[in-house]
């Protein structure tokens, strides 16, 4: 009887690694796709977009992977919650200057242009000095 619940238990404790795994690995692909967003938007390096999304986490005492799901519905919509915005902002500029980082772009709504994606990398739009929403 002993040795039913020992093994029990150890299934038990298997079926939580997994689980636990599994949702590392959703996050893990959460935060590379965050990493790129910021990469082709802003001109960071896989680094300085990895520092970013940390500092953010920090600033706002958040999970990172909270802040790669905001940067991700930014990607989608246009828009950051409000209280990542201004944080991812800051961030963004810390990261320093870099000549081949194109300038700050934000996209679009619908309503306000006929596809709402990111600038092609490299390119200039109009608007440039406005911020992420």
């Amino acid at each position: 009887m002993t040795d039913h619940q020992g093994l029990h238990d150890k299934i038990a404790a298997l079926q939580r690694e997994v689980d636990q795994l599994r949702h590392a690995l959703v996050s893990h692909a959460v935060v590379d796709q965050a990493i790129g967003v910021l990469r082709a938007v802003h001109g960071l390096g896989g680094r300085e977009s990895w520092d970013v999304l940390q500092q953010v986490s920090q600033d706002l005492n958040v999970k990172l992977r909270e802040v790669a799901a905001d940067v991700l519905r930014w990607a989608d919509s246009g828009r950051l919650p409000d209280r990542t915005g201004p944080a991812l902002r800051e961030a963004v500029a810390a990261a320093g200057p870099t000549l081949a980082r194109p300038a700050l772009t934000p996209w679009r709504q619908p309503s306000e242009q006929p596809e709402a994606r990111p600038p092609e990398p490299g390119t200039r739009c109009a608007g440039t000095d406005a911020q992420p929403r």
